[in-house]
Protein backbone atom coordinates (compact mmCIF):
# COMPACT_ATOMS: atom_id res chain seq x y z
CA UNK A 1 0.00 0.00 0.00
CA UNK A 2 0.99 3.15 -1.18
CA UNK A 3 2.11 5.46 1.53
CA UNK A 4 0.00 8.99 2.20
CA UNK A 5 1.73 12.20 1.76
CA UNK A 6 1.26 12.92 5.17
CA UNK A 7 3.26 9.91 6.32
CA UNK A 8 5.82 10.69 3.32
CA UNK A 9 6.17 14.13 5.33
CA UNK A 10 6.55 12.43 8.75
CA UNK A 11 9.43 10.49 7.88
CA UNK A 12 11.20 13.02 5.67
CA UNK A 13 10.94 15.22 9.17
CA UNK A 14 12.11 12.38 11.51
CA UNK A 15 14.90 11.59 8.93
CA UNK A 16 16.01 15.14 8.53
CA UNK A 17 15.44 16.12 12.29
CA UNK A 18 18.35 12.94 12.54
CA UNK A 19 20.64 14.27 10.13
CA UNK A 20 20.11 17.91 11.50
CA UNK A 21 20.88 16.54 15.14
CA UNK A 22 23.72 14.49 14.15
CA UNK A 23 25.39 16.75 11.23
CA UNK A 24 29.01 17.21 13.38
CA UNK A 25 29.14 13.75 14.14
CA UNK A 26 28.17 12.67 10.55
CA UNK A 27 31.23 15.19 9.44
CA UNK A 28 33.73 13.65 11.56
CA UNK A 29 32.39 10.18 10.44
CA UNK A 30 32.38 10.67 6.56
CA UNK A 31 35.01 13.33 5.85
CA UNK A 32 37.65 10.93 5.00
CA UNK A 33 35.96 7.69 3.47
CA UNK A 34 37.30 7.21 0.10
CA UNK A 35 34.81 7.48 -2.65
CA UNK A 36 36.76 7.94 -5.74
CA UNK A 37 35.83 4.60 -7.76
CA UNK A 38 32.09 6.15 -7.19
CA UNK A 39 33.36 9.73 -8.67
CA UNK A 40 35.25 7.98 -11.63
CA UNK A 41 32.05 5.50 -12.41
CA UNK A 42 30.07 8.76 -12.91
CA UNK A 43 32.87 11.35 -14.70
CA UNK A 44 33.99 8.57 -17.45
CA UNK A 45 30.33 8.31 -18.68
CA UNK A 46 29.78 12.05 -19.46
CA UNK A 47 29.31 12.50 -22.74
CA UNK A 48 30.68 16.24 -22.94
CA UNK A 49 33.88 17.71 -22.50
CA UNK A 50 35.25 18.76 -18.81
CA UNK A 51 35.01 21.02 -16.59
CA UNK A 52 31.32 19.12 -15.93
CA UNK A 53 28.63 20.73 -14.14
CA UNK A 54 27.42 18.53 -11.61
CA UNK A 55 24.80 18.06 -8.95
CA UNK A 56 25.74 16.13 -6.14
CA UNK A 57 22.74 14.89 -4.72
CA UNK A 58 22.22 14.54 -0.98
CA UNK A 59 25.49 15.80 -0.31
CA UNK A 60 25.27 15.94 3.47
CA UNK A 61 28.16 18.19 5.02
CA UNK A 62 30.59 18.49 1.29
CA UNK A 63 32.81 16.21 1.00
CA UNK A 64 31.99 15.07 -2.60
CA UNK A 65 31.53 18.95 -3.50
CA UNK A 66 35.03 19.52 -2.50
CA UNK A 67 36.28 16.74 -4.45
CA UNK A 68 34.71 17.50 -7.38
CA UNK A 69 35.80 21.18 -7.50
CA UNK A 70 39.49 20.10 -6.61
CA UNK A 71 39.34 18.09 -10.11
CA UNK A 72 38.24 20.82 -11.89
CA UNK A 73 34.53 20.92 -12.24
CA UNK A 74 31.65 22.97 -11.32
CA UNK A 75 29.52 21.41 -7.99
CA UNK A 76 26.65 21.95 -6.70
CA UNK A 77 24.27 20.67 -3.74
CA UNK A 78 21.16 19.33 -2.93
CA UNK A 79 20.52 18.58 0.33
CA UNK A 80 17.68 17.95 2.55
CA UNK A 81 18.74 18.87 5.67
CA UNK A 82 19.11 22.54 6.44
CA UNK A 83 22.37 21.48 9.10
CA UNK A 84 24.30 19.39 6.66
CA UNK A 85 23.26 22.47 3.95
CA UNK A 86 25.07 25.01 5.65
CA UNK A 87 28.11 22.95 6.51
CA UNK A 88 28.62 21.71 3.21
CA UNK A 89 28.29 25.37 1.90
CA UNK A 90 31.08 26.23 4.65
CA UNK A 91 33.46 22.90 4.05
CA UNK A 92 33.18 23.71 0.05
CA UNK A 93 32.59 27.60 -0.93
CA UNK A 94 29.64 25.79 -3.61
CA UNK A 95 26.21 26.40 -4.08
CA UNK A 96 23.96 24.25 -1.76
CA UNK A 97 20.42 23.92 -3.24
CA UNK A 98 18.31 22.82 -0.25
CA UNK A 99 15.10 21.30 -0.94
CA UNK A 100 12.93 18.06 0.09
CA UNK A 101 14.02 15.13 -2.61
CA UNK A 102 10.14 14.21 -2.83
CA UNK A 103 9.64 17.47 -4.03
CA UNK A 104 12.40 19.02 -6.64
CA UNK A 105 12.23 21.90 -7.93
CA UNK A 106 15.45 22.17 -10.29
CA UNK A 107 16.94 24.46 -12.83
CA UNK A 108 16.22 22.49 -16.09
CA UNK A 109 19.17 21.55 -18.28
CA UNK A 110 22.04 22.56 -15.97
CA UNK A 111 23.98 19.50 -15.08
CA UNK A 112 26.36 17.17 -17.04
CA UNK A 113 25.69 14.95 -14.08
CA UNK A 114 24.32 13.87 -11.15
CA UNK A 115 25.83 12.07 -8.39
CA UNK A 116 23.99 9.91 -6.26
CA UNK A 117 26.02 8.44 -3.00
CA UNK A 118 24.54 6.87 -0.24
CA UNK A 119 21.20 9.12 -0.40
CA UNK A 120 18.33 7.53 -2.34
CA UNK A 121 17.83 5.09 0.38
CA UNK A 122 15.71 8.12 2.13
CA UNK A 123 13.81 8.00 -0.72
CA UNK A 124 10.94 5.74 -0.35
CA UNK A 125 10.86 2.76 -3.19
CA UNK A 126 7.96 4.11 -4.51
CA UNK A 127 9.04 7.57 -5.02
CA UNK A 128 12.41 6.58 -5.75
CA UNK A 129 12.13 6.17 -9.45
CA UNK A 130 10.09 9.53 -9.72
CA UNK A 131 12.94 11.48 -7.52
CA UNK A 132 15.30 10.16 -10.00
CA UNK A 133 13.34 10.63 -12.84
CA UNK A 134 13.14 13.99 -12.07
CA UNK A 135 17.11 14.45 -11.57
CA UNK A 136 17.40 13.22 -15.00
CA UNK A 137 14.95 15.13 -16.95
CA UNK A 138 16.67 18.70 -15.14
CA UNK A 139 19.92 17.47 -16.69
CA UNK A 140 21.45 17.96 -20.01
CA UNK A 141 20.53 15.58 -22.68
CA UNK A 142 24.03 13.46 -22.41
CA UNK A 143 24.14 13.79 -18.84
CA UNK A 144 24.73 10.87 -16.77
CA UNK A 145 23.31 10.13 -13.28
CA UNK A 146 24.17 7.38 -11.05
CA UNK A 147 21.09 8.10 -9.48
CA UNK A 148 18.86 7.15 -12.30
CA UNK A 149 21.46 3.85 -12.68
CA UNK A 150 20.85 2.31 -9.52
CA UNK A 151 17.13 3.39 -9.26
CA UNK A 152 16.61 1.05 -12.21
CA UNK A 153 18.55 -1.53 -10.31
CA UNK A 154 16.55 -1.26 -7.29
CA UNK A 155 13.64 -1.22 -8.93
CA UNK A 156 14.53 -4.94 -10.45
CA UNK A 157 15.65 -5.67 -7.85
CA UNK A 158 13.22 -5.08 -5.81
CA UNK A 159 15.39 -3.69 -2.99
CA UNK A 160 15.00 -0.55 -0.35
CA UNK A 161 18.55 0.78 -0.23
CA UNK A 162 20.26 2.70 -3.77
CA UNK A 163 23.64 4.59 -3.92
CA UNK A 164 26.03 5.22 -6.93
CA UNK A 165 26.88 2.74 -9.26
CA UNK A 166 29.87 1.39 -8.46
CA UNK A 167 28.77 1.00 -4.83
CA UNK A 168 27.25 -2.02 -2.91
CA UNK A 169 25.26 0.16 -0.64
CA UNK A 170 25.24 1.35 2.60
CA UNK A 171 22.13 1.23 5.00
CA UNK A 172 24.21 2.85 7.79
CA UNK A 173 24.25 6.09 5.57
CA UNK A 174 28.14 6.40 6.12
CA UNK A 175 29.20 6.87 2.54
Amino acid sequence: MPLTPEELRQIAARTLAHYDQRAQDFWEGTRDHDVSQNIAALLQHIETAPPFELLDFGCGPGRDLRTFTALGHRATGLEGSPQLAAMAREHSGCEVIEQDFLALDLPAARFDGVFANAVLFHVPGRNCRACSDNCTRRSRPTACSSARTRAATVRRAGMATATAPATTGNPGGTS
